[in-house]
């Protein structure tokens, strides 16, 4: 199945790169048969990720830009304000849990500064520096190589480290969010830290603002059904307010 993922996610590159593909030339580049990426085509073309032509494909949904950290924080500013607010409630006194980069778990980490007999462990370096000094938070860092652009710490170091330990809650940050397709972010090596961080963890809460529901980005952290609960805001639209409530799904909206 990881094979699978990591395959459509270059086909996904590589459509991103030049807005349509060949069967043939993607055979000769990942080495697989031309059945596997007819069925790879399809599942993308079901996700409504492409459109099928003859002999290839084309870019249907083009993923969002990256920004940088000052921009993310920027967007949506309030609304992050209030989903952190609402996720730190959720943060109990013994609870061992981790907080993914981003500018949304960032304001979870600031509310978390009073927190008492908590344990954190992050690879976001502006995370790691908001809890440096909180008293009641024993702080652990992932290892791994720094990714500036997000203040990521990533990478199979920080991976590694990831597998002695048990967390009871994962808050992870999203760049996309897709009924279809599943929870995504920009970076490869993100998503696959992600996924880890997802497999160590009893229960899985995703906090992103509305404007991320709809969007793919390239490379998908899991599916829905791996995730217990979503913490966003009142923008959050019927279609997705009832797709998540079907999906099992536990959803919070923070006023």
């Amino acid at each position: 199945m990881r094979h699978t993922s990591q395959r459509r996610a270059s086909i996904m590159q590589a459509l991103t790169q030049h807005g349509s593909v060949q069967v043939n030339e993607l055979v000769e580049q990942l080495g697989v048969s031309a059945v596997t990426i007819r069925t790879d085509l399809s599942a993308l073309e079901s996700q409504g990720l492409v459109t099928r032509s003859h002999g290839g494909a084309s870019l249907m949904r083009t993923p969002p830009t990256e920004h940088t950290i000052p921009q993310k924080d920027a967007i949506n500013h309030e609304q992050k304000v209030k989903i952190g607010a609402y996720a730190a409630r959720m943060v109990q006194p013994g609870d061992n849990i981790i907080i993914d980069s981003g500018t949304t778990t960032i304001s979870l980490a600031r509310h978390l500064r009073e927190a008492k007999d908590v344990t954190v462990m992050t690879n976001g370096l502006n995370i790691a520096w908001e809890l440096a000094d909180a008293p009641g938070v024993d702080l652990i860092l992932t290892g791994g190589l720094l990714r500036k652009q997000s203040l990521s710490i990533q990478g199979s170091q920080a991976e590694a480290c990831l597998q002695a330990y048990s967390f009871d809650k994962l808050f992870l940050g999203v760049d996309g969010f897709d009924l279809q397709f599943g929870v995504t972010t920009h970076h490869e090596a993100e998503a696959s830290l992600n996924h880890k961080m997802v497999e160590r963890a009893k229960k899985i809460i995703v906090l992103t603002d509305a404007s991320k529901f709809g969007r793919v980005s390239l490379h998908r952290i899991v599916q829905l059904d791996r995730v217990d609960t979503v913490i966003t805001d009142a923008g959050i639209s019927p279609e997705y307010r009832d797709g998540l409530l079907e999906a099992g799904i536990e959803l919070l909206i923070a006023e």
